[in-house]
């Protein structure tokens, strides 16, 4: 019987990318999974892969910016499949820049979704996570950790959301609910794939040549992919990974040079 067979779990931004990654891999170890974005064609399509392949997969297009939306997942999510065992906030992407060129519209909608939506969705789920010994995994991201001035926003986001993991984790020993972080560094996204085929164009250079320039400037192991995060968040909401409690595990190939 596959490990996580009966759960039930929550995947947001889930429709492509490391979400896409990670919801693929809980439905493929056994797991019922709501996946949700503001895209419903990219959410429908990855329901329907893993139906393909035999999992269990709903999804809800919801922009999860807006405050009530998160508590609408949680609810969607209890009717369709009984229960929520498992919370993975992954939405989230802010705006890079020059600091002094960022408007405070960006800094709130930086906030609004990657921040205010991990809060606002641990809220709705806690008490099924507590009545079923749930457990919680933010993606967050290796910017919360090493500020840049380019990554004002999302550095500061990223920041947040790693106190609120631990402030939670706390919480979560009292009530029996698991509450950990992951921080991805660069990883092959369709958002981070355009950016390096921009610059391979420009510069007259293959993709390949600008992600070896990439790791050989940011001193790291390698570009990562998202099934390396799948795995370790599956990882982590297993038996096998319930000692980590308000751990932040940082997997970036080595970018995090801070102790």
């Amino acid at each position: 019987m596959p490990e996580m067979s009966g759960k039930i779990a929550i995947v947001t931004g889930g429709s492509r990318g490391i979400g896409r990654a990670i919801a693929r891999e809980l439905a493929m170890q056994g797991a019922s999974v709501m996946i949700s974005s503001r895209d419903a064609k990219n959410c429908e399509q990855t329901v329907g892969e893993i139906r393909n392949g035999r999992g269990v997969a709903a999804s809800i297009a919801l922009d999860l910016r807006e405050a009530d939306a998160p508590a609408r997942l949680a609810l969607e999510t209890v009717k369709q499949f009984g229960g929520i065992d498992i919370v993975v906030n992954n939405a989230g992407a802010t705006q890079r820049g020059d600091f002094l060129s960022l408007t405070d519209e960006q800094f709130i909608d930086g906030f609004a979704l990657k921040y205010y939506c991990t809060v606002r969705l641990t809220r709705a789920a806690w008490p099924q996570l507590k009545a079923r010994h749930g457990s919680i995994v933010n993606v967050i991201g290796a910017g919360g950790r090493t500020p840049g001035a380019h990554f004002a926003i999302g550095g500061s986001v990223n920041a947040a959301c790693l106190s609120f993991t631990k402030a939670i984790a706390e919480l979560g020993i009292t009530d029996g609910v698991q509450v950990n972080a992951v921080n991805p560094g660069p990883v092959r996204t369709d958002r981070q794939i355009v950016g390096l085929e921009s610059a391979a164009k420009k510069e007259g250079i293959t993709l390949d040549e600008v992600i070896a320039r990439m790791v050989k400037a940011q001193k790291i192991s390698r570009m990562g992919e998202p099934e390396d995060i799948a795995g370790l968040v599956a990882f982590i909401v297993s038996k096998r990974g319930s000692l980590f409690q308000g751990a932040l595990i940082d997997m970036e190939g080595g970018s995090t040079k801070t102790i």
